[in-house]
């Protein structure tokens, strides 16, 4: 059924119409089409939680103040391979994408190049950025904090974000190697994807807010926390509070951004947290060239060869052993081809974003 009611877009319609709303809040023609390229790179990866989704999002933040369409951001550095980008409440998107392609000059100057990011907001899917290193032939990391949704280990307070980890690595015939990851079970959009489809949620993404269990997909507007990568602490959650940890750290200490329960929620109606300790959203970025460690045919054939041994492990069952990134490249080639679903609930948000903001759209025939 969810199938039959989902509408197919394709990446270009969903480009230009993400274009048209950027523009309408007062986006510079280039920032339009970077930001529009760059969200909607999540719905053509299958990574509908992050995408079209968002926009309105996004829409909201403008209006709350909260985010510049015309930024005049600054980098400050006393190092050759290090620097921090004060964003200027950037969209995600444009502050990132600066960032890591300081990180990619500065790499092939110095072998590699580091950039963490402050007074920013939500930059959508970390694997994007780690992506842009991977497709220059460099090694790629890309980290972000976010608002506090989750608990840690051994408490019902929300004090980390989804904290995701991005990694690429470029091979020689195979599409890069991609671990783009949120350091919870689940990431807050798949949450919201089981709220439009009227899911349950599985055991060990979320609590309620006595720090039990819960199956209810509403449980964090009740007061509960998503937890972190794996679940409760028997079964390792306390690997991935440590995991987001380091995220936060090197997102937020490093920058100078807010961290911890600081972070600024991404939803607009919720007030900031008071006494900030930062500013805005931090992420961290890193770039470095392989040929630093092997010769660049040595490394890609090596990574190929890596790549090719895990695919071919011994499979249990008829599932197919993958490499991360291989989900991603699948949904991508379908995707392009047959087009981008869409749910209806999305499609009407959109609706009234364009009513909202006067434009007009094919998208909506």
């Amino acid at each position: 059924m969810r199938g039959i009611l989902e509408r197919r877009y394709s990446i270009l319609d969903l480009i230009s119409f993400s274009s048209q709303v950027f523009s309408a809040i007062g986006f510079s023609e280039e920032d339009t089409q970077l930001a529009a390229k760059c969200l909607t790179r999540a719905d053509l990866r299958g990574i509908d939680s992050h995408g079209i989704a968002r926009l309105s999002g996004y829409v909201r933040l403008f209006h709350a103040g909260r985010l510049n369409p015309r930024p005049e951001m600054k980098f400050t550095s006393t190092f050759p391979a290090v620097a921090v980008l004060d964003a200027d409440q950037s969209i995600g998107f444009i502050s990132a994408s600066v960032a890591m392609n300081h990180c990619i000059e500065m790499a092939k100057i110095s072998g590699c190049g580091m950039v963490a990011v402050r007074n920013s907001n939500h930059f959508g899917i970390a694997g994007q950025y780690a992506l842009m290193a991977a497709e220059k032939g460099l090694a790629g990391m890309a980290f972000t904090n976010a608002s506090p949704l989750v608990a840690p280990t051994n408490s019902s307070a929300r004090m980390l974000g989804t904290n995701p980890i991005a990694a690429a690595f470029p091979a020689l015939e195979s599409r890069p190697f991609v671990l783009d990851m949120a350091t919870t079970t689940a990431a807050n959009g798949k949450l919201e994807i089981l709220q439009r489809t009227a899911q349950k949620a599985p055991e060990g993404w979320i609590q309620d807010s006595n720090g039990k269990s819960s199956d209810n997909p509403d449980e964090l507007k009740n007061g509960g926390a998503l937890l972190p990568l794996g679940g409760e602490s028997q079964n390792g959650g306390h690997k991935g509070y440590g995991l987001g940890s380091v995220v936060d750290i090197l997102s937020g200490v490093f920058s100078g951004a807010n961290f911890g329960p600081w972070v600024p929620p991404f939803v607009s109606f919720l007030p900031l947290p008071e006494n900030p300790v930062g500013e805005g959203i931090g992420h961290f970025f890193i770039a470095f060239r392989t040929d630093a460690f092997q010769p660049e045919q040595v490394f890609r054939q090596r990574m190929e060869d890596w790549m090719k041994s895990m695919r071919s492990a011994s499979r249990i069952g008829e599932n197919e052993v993958m490499v991360p990134g291989d989900p991603e490249w699948e949904a991508e080639d379908i995707r392009m081809k047959d087009g981008i679903p869409v749910h209806p609930k999305v499609v009407e948000d959109l609706r009234n974003l364009a009513i909202e903001l006067k434009i007009s759209s094919t998208l909506f025939e």
